[in-house]
């Protein structure tokens, strides 16, 4: 039986992923500090083959057993987190990393980083590409986890380099959704969803004309999966992963609404800081490489995720 480690492992992909594998019948180990992972996430687990360890990655890994593969997920992720964590949240890329792959040479394992589409920051091309260099402000809000996202790229590119024997990929996650997303830390989806299933409106960051372009999770999970499962193509490489099928914020609000049958009105906000104005993923790369392409339409997944905001919102109110 496999085992694999996964860092970061009681968030949303985190938990996810877990679900995968051990419906693949793998052995899991969740390694979390609970900053930001739910307990809940890992609720429905009980009586399988996993464990949890708490501990933060910034703190070497001393886990005795063997490990196979190893699933780097370990850093804040939602913007209202990492602009109120930015120490922690730089210090997961520059010291976190560091540590992991240190793990993973000791343990021979093969290891998959997440990275972010944010490393592009605002880009200058369009859809982003894997050979593009990105446009960040190093000093603005969310510099934080956007520069420590990079220079974690660089980290693993550099010990890739210094130590052949390492068996390490990435990918450049764009905006994903779906069940056990966490509902209250800002993010696009699942602070539409909620607040039209509660008839509230829907405020927009200045006047919605931004685009996103978001990828259910299982999709997400599935390309995951595919960079371990063929490894040996995968070494070294960085891949996109995320849907390129691309709307405007004010498009989302709209389509949720629509699926929710809410009564919420849409209002525009205050612009934020530094916010992407084109966000979509070029993903020839990974569909050549592993045949990966998205398959659950936005409208499909908005409808599942909706009914798991309806149930957990229930849940909230016992």
């Amino acid at each position: 039986m496999p085992t694999s480690l996964i860092t970061g492992g009681a968030g949303f992909l985190g938990s996810n992923l877990a679900s995968a594998l051990l419906a693949r019948g793998e052995r899991v180990i969740i390694l979390d500090n609970f900053r930001v992972g739910s307990r809940q996430n890992l609720a429905s687990f009980d009586g399988q083959p996993l464990s949890i360890v708490e501990h933060d990655v910034r703190i070497p890994l001393t886990i005795v057993e063997d490990i196979d593969y190893i699933w780097n997920l370990a850093c804040i992720a939602s913007p209202i987190h990492y602009v109120k964590h930015p120490i922690e949240t730089i210090e997961t890329n520059t010291l976190g990393i560091p540590n992991v792959l240190k793990f993973a040479l000791q343990k021979d394992a093969k290891l998959l980083h997440t990275s972010t589409s944010e490393i592009y920051g605002e880009p200058l091309e369009h859809p982003q590409k894997e050979t593009y260099w990105g446009n960040v402000n190093p000093r603005g809000a969310h510099a934080p986890y956007k520069e420590g996202k990079r220079i974690g790229e660089t980290i693993i590119t550099t010990y890739a380099h210094e130590f052949p024997e390492l068996d390490v990929r990435m990918v450049r996650i764009f905006n994903t959704y779906g069940p056990k997303m966490a509902l209250h830390d800002g993010r696009m989806i699942g602070e539409f969803a909620v607040r039209a299933l509660k008839d509230e409106p829907l405020v927009l960051d200045g006047d919605g004309s931004q685009t996103r372009s978001a990828c259910y999770v299982d999709d997400l999970i599935r390309g995951l999966l595919s960079m371990l499962d063929q490894a040996k193509l995968t070494r070294n490489e960085v891949v996109n992963l995320g849907n390129p099928d691309e709307h405007s914020v004010r498009e989302f609000a709209e389509t949720v609404i629509k699926l929710s049958g809410s009564r919420s009105l849409i209002e525009n906000g205050p612009a934020r800081p530094d916010d992407i104005k084109r966000r979509k993923p070029d993903i020839a790369k990974v569909r050549k490489l592993l045949n990966w392409q998205p398959e659950v339409q936005l409208e499909t997944g908005l409808k599942q995720t909706l009914e798991w905001v309806r149930a957990q919102l229930q849940l909230e109110r016992k």
